[in-house]
């Protein structure tokens, strides 16, 4: 099984807004995740979609790659906390407010789905037709149940 991963680091936005975005897309086909996150409506989202892109390509270069990019799912993506840029803001009466710049560093990886292995004599769920053992004796029908009345 194929395993790769791709991380951004210093992006300009807080970890927690990354983490959003990033729940959208865990477990899912890699396929619906860009089509997802083409749609959300946060600006982190075309981060987290190059950042998508990029542990795709990091999968196909790998050795033993089967070469289906419909098979790979995200497997895990987190979004950890960076530095962050302190800033002053002027305030009133000479005083100045201290302002917070965030910045986070996003990783996404990528899995590939192992191919569902069906047995020879499977039925179309894929599980495999039981058959009773020889000489072994049919089951009964449960009894029903007497109906007695509590004293």
């Amino acid at each position: 099984m194929i395993q790769a991963h791709a991380t951004a680091r210093y992006v300009r936005t807080s970890a927690q807004k990354a983490g959003l975005v990033l729940a959208l897309i865990r477990g899912k086909d890699v396929n619906r995740a860009l089509a997802t996150l083409q749609f959300a409506r946060k600006s982190v989202a075309g981060d987290v979609a190059k950042l998508l892109r990029s542990a795709i390509a990091n999968a196909q270069q790998k050795d033993g790659f089967s070469g289906d990019v419909d098979r790979l799912f995200v497997s895990a993506c987190f979004a950890n906390q960076g530095p962050s840029q302190k800033r002053v803001r002027p305030a009133p009466m000479g005083r100045a407010f201290r302002v917070l710049k965030r910045t986070a560093h996003l990783t996404v990886q990528v899995s590939e789905r192992p191919e569902k292995v069906v047995a020879v004599g499977a039925d179309a769920e894929g599980a495999p037709k039981r058959r009773p053992r020889a000489g072994a004796p049919k089951k009964a029908a449960p009894a029903a149940k007497r109906g007695r009345k509590k004293a």
